[in-house]
């Protein structure tokens, strides 16, 4: 597997290096100080390019997110990971909006090689603070659509958190009752392939896989999500797995 490192410290970019190469987690093709110097080294050399790219978020000039934005805009199929120090709620909804792979915190490099091959295998890694901070949801108003729903949690939880883990959150009360009520009931469009679809994605599964599942093509697939998207008024399968999950729904 090929990757390549964006942060502002040229330590830390040596040193991801040598844990990633030495332990055989990954190739370090290439590594940048910026997101301008990402996005060029990125598309310069077709050969070169990355099959999962680790990436700061504060950076100077172009930070990460705008690296990763610029990216995402011309190569849709980009696998991109943010490593950073930052917890902030905010950056992870821009990486989350984004449709990013992952987002870890820099606390235990061990990590990144698995994190790395977890991505690869079509996955979406989330470090256990970046959970913390997404399942510490507030009651939403009732919603008319998932949409509303989804944008009126300033904590939306994970897409790679359980159903049971989060159903633990709190008290269970007559006002939680009514919540998931009005949660589950933005899902009432849909069909049971459709539901079943939903599920799989909510499990951070690609297309590949599901369609293996469901014994469907991986077209119907795209097109069934695509739909399922629209019906519920959502730009992204993130957002789908999250409200989902929210939901309480297996």
């Amino acid at each position: 597997m090929k990757t390549a490192i964006v942060d502002d410290d040229p330590i830390v970019c040596s040193s991801l290096t040598t844990i990633l190469e030495t332990t055989e987690a990954a190739e370090v093709r290439w590594t940048a100080n910026d997101g301008e110097t990402a996005v060029t080294n990125y598309f310069s050399n077709p050969a070169s390019r990355p099959d999962v790219l680790l990436i700061d978020i504060q950076m100077p000039g172009v930070d990460g997110l705008q690296a990763a934005q610029r990216i995402l805009a011309r190569d849709k199929t980009a696998r991109i990971l943010f490593l950073t120090t930052f917890a902030d709620k905010a950056y992870i909804d821009q990486a989350l909006a984004l449709e990013a792979k992952g987002y870890l915190i820099k606390q235990d490099v061990t990590a990144v090689g698995p994190a790395l091959q977890a991505v690869m295998a079509g996955h979406i890694v989330l470090g256990a603070e970046v959970l913390d901070r997404l399942s510490t949801a507030h009651t939403p108003t009732a919603p008319t659509t998932a949409s509303s729903w989804f944008s009126s949690y300033s904590t939306p939880p994970s897409p790679t958190a359980s159903p049971d883990r989060n159903a633990g959150i709190g008290t269970n009360t007559d006002s939680q009752s009514a919540s998931t009520n009005e949660r589950t009931s933005v899902f009432a469009a849909l069909s049971d392939r459709e539901r079943d679809i939903a599920s799989l994605v909510s499990k951070g599964l690609d297309n590949h896989t599901i369609a293996a599942y469901l014994y469907l093509s991986e077209g119907t697939v795209r097109n069934r999500i695509t739909g399922i998207l629209d019906k519920l008024g959502l730009s992204n399968r993130t957002q789908l797995a999250i409200t989902w999950i929210n939901a309480g729904l297996p």
